[in-house]
C-alpha cells in the first residue's frame, strides 16, 4: 500500500506528490488525460512545427512561487524566457509598457509618474515576503507589518473594499495608467467594480516587477514535465490514462490528495465524505469561462505601434473604460463585442515553438460560463483594432468555447480556469470556511487544487498547502 495517492497531475497536484515524496512517503499520481501537465500543456493544435500551449502560457506566479523556486526545475528541463518588457497594453494611437524597472515604466506614465512609483517601490522591495504570504493559507500572517503596509495601499478607507475602478480613480490621473491598472485588475475575472479586483491588480503589477511574465522555452508542457521528471527522481510513480471516477479506481494508501475541484471531489468520493460537507461544497460557486483561440500566423503580428512587440504579453481592451464595461456585461450574461482579450505572442522569442518565419499567437476573452458563442470575430476585431493587417496573417486558427475547455479538462467547469470564483468570501474561504481548507472531515481526504488557498495560477502552492496539511494528520510534519 502506498503512503499516498494524487489525482490529477497540474502543478498542483505534482506539487502534492514532490513535497510528500520529498518527506520520505511513497506516492502515485493518477491523471486521467494521455499526457501530464493539467493547465500546462502544449499541443500542435493547428499545424505540425507550431507549439500551441493549450490553457496557460505566461507564468509570473511559476517564476515567483517559492515551492517552484525551491525545486532544481532547470536541471530537469525547465528554462525561463523573459521577454524585454513583461507587460505592452496598446491604446488608440499608443502604448504604456511595463518595464521590470518601476522607475522606466513610470517615466511613460506622464503626471502619474510620482505615485505610481510611490505605490509600487516599497512593495517591489519586499516582494518576496508579500509573495509569500499571498500564496500562503490566509489565516497564517507570515509577515504581518509587511502584509499590512500591503493591504493600507489596497483598502484606502475611503476606497470601497479596494474596487478596481475606485483605486484607479482615486491614485492615477491619466487614462493610460488607469487602462493598463484596469487590465492587470482584469486577471481577477470579477467586474471590476467589486471587491478584492484591487488588489489583484496591484499583486499582478508586483509580479510584473518583481519577476517578470516569463514562458516556458518550448511550451507551458516544460512546467509539467519538469516536475514529473524531479518527482520520479524521488521514487514518485505517475500512470497517465487512468480516469478516476470513483474511489473503487483507486488502489488503497493512506491518504488521497485531490487536484480536482469540489463538484469532482463530491463525485468521486461520494457517500465517504459527510452529508453537511458534501452540501457545502454543493454550494461552491464557478465563474466566468473563456473562449480561447490558438493562431498559425505567416509573420509578426503588425502592431500599429511597433513596441508592442517588446513584450510576450499583451493586453488588448482599450481604455479602462472599456474593459470595466466588458467585464461588467460578461458578468451580466452577456458577450461583449469589444472583450478584454489577454494574448500572448510567445514564439517572438521562443523560435523553438515554430518553424523558420513563422509564429504563433495565443488569446482569449471572458464569457458566460457555460457560454457556447463563438468570439472569433470579436477577438479577431479587437486584435485588428491595434493591429492593422493582423487578419491576413492568420494561416490557421483553433478555438474552444467554454464547454469545450471543460471537455478537454474537467476541472475547467464552464470554462472557469481559475478553480472558482476568488471574490471577497471565496477569496478566504475557498472550498469551505475552514481552519486547514485542504482537509476534509475524513482524515484520509484532501483537496490540493486551486479550488483551494491561494487559488489559480500556475504556482503549485496549493498543491504543497494540502501536502503539509496531510502530513500533519498522518505521520508528522516532513522534516525537509
Amino acid at each position: 500500500m502506498k503512503d499516498a495517492v494524487v489525482i490529477g497531475s497540474g502543478p498542483n497536484g505534482l506539487a502534492a506528490a514532490i513535497t510528500l515524496a520529498r518527506a520520505g512517503r511513497s506516492v502515485q499520481v493518477f491523471e486521467g488525460y494521455p499526457t501530464i501537465g493539467g493547465g500546462t500543456r502544449s499541443l500542435e493544435l493547428t499545424f505540425p512545427g507550431f507549439i500551441h500551449d493549450i490553457c496557460s502560457a505566461i507564468h509570473p506566479m511559476g517564476a515567483a512561487s517559492p515551492f517552484f523556486r525551491s525545486l532544481p526545475l532547470r536541471q530537469y528541463g525547465l528554462e525561463w524566457i523573459h521577454p524585454p518588457a513583461p507587460l505592452a497594453h496598446p491604446l488608440d494611437g499608443g502604448v504604456v509598457l511595463v518595464h521590470r524597472s518601476v522607475k522606466d515604466t513610470a517615466a511613460g506614465l506622464g503626471s502619474d509618474a510620482r505615485p505610481y512609483a510611490r505605490l509600487m517601490s516599497p512593495m517591489v522591495k519586499d516582494w518576496e515576503m508579500l509573495i509569500a504570504q499571498i500564496l500562503s493559507p490566509f489565516h497564517l500572517p507570515l509577515h504581518p507589518v509587511t502584509l499590512g503596509r500591503f493591504l493600507l495601499q489596497v483598502t484606502r478607507p475611503w476606497i470601497t473594499l479596494a474596487r478596481a475602478t475606485r483605486f484607479a480613480s482615486s491614485v492615477f490621473n491619466e487614462e493610460t495608467t488607469r487602462a493598463l491598472f484596469a487590465g492587470m485588475a482584469a486577471h481577477s475575472m470579477l467586474p471590476l467594480d467589486r471587491p478584492v479586483t484591487a488588489g489583484f491588480g496591484l499583486v499582478m503589477t508586483l509580479l510584473a516587477h518583481a519577476v517578470g511574465f516569463p514562458l516556458a522555452r518550448g511550451g507551458s508542457q516544460k512546467i509539467g514535465d519538469s516536475l514529473a521528471t524531479y518527482l520520479r527522481t524521488l521514487g514518485g510513480q505517475i500512470h497517465t490514462g487512468r480516469m478516476i471516477a470513483s474511489f473503487t479506481d483507486l488502489p488503497a494508501a493512506g491518504a488521497y490528495l485531490f487536484d480536482v475541484t469540489p463538484r469532482q471531489l463530491t463525485r468521486i468520493a461520494g457517500d465517504r465524505l459527510p452529508p453537511d460537507y458534501r452540501r457545502g461544497l454543493a454550494r461552491f460557486r464557478y465563474g466566468v469561462g473563456v473562449f480561447k483561440m490558438d493562431f498559425a500566423l505567416d509573420g509578426p503580428i503588425p502592431w500599429q505601434v511597433p513596441e508592442v512587440a517588446c513584450s510576450a504579453t499583451v493586453h488588448v481592451g482599450g481604455t479602462a473604460a472599456e474593459i470595466s464595461a466588458a467585464e461588467a456585461a460578461v458578468w451580466k450574461g452577456e458577450h461583449p463585442e469589444r472583450p478584454f482579450i489577454i494574448l500572448a505572442q510567445q514564439s517572438l522569442f521562443d523560435p523553438s515553438r515554430t518553424p523558420p518565419g513563422k509564429q504563433t499567437a495565443w488569446a482569449y476573452c471572458h464569457v458566460p460560463n457555460g457560454s457556447t458563442r463563438d468570439m472569433s470575430r470579436q477577438i479577431v476585431g479587437q486584435i485588428e483594432r491595434f493591429a492593422p493587417g493582423f487578419e491576413s496573417r492568420i494561416m490557421g486558427v483553433t478555438t474552444h468555447n467554454s464547454q469545450e475547455m471543460e471537455a478537454y479538462n474537467p476541472n475547467y467547469i464552464g470554462g472557469d480556469i481559475n478553480g472558482g470564483v476568488q471574490d471577497l468570501f471565496q477569496f478566504f474561504t475557498r472550498p469551505l470556511p475552514r481552519w486547514d481548507p485542504y482537509s476534509t472531515p475524513v482524515k484520509s481526504i484532501y483537496l490540493c487544487s486551486s479550488s483551494t488557498p491561494p487559488g489559480g495560477g500556475v504556482h503549485g502552492m496549493c498543491g504543497y498547502h494540502a501536502a503539509r496539511s496531510a502530513l500533519r494528520r498522518t505521520r508528522g510534519v516532513p522534516n525537509k
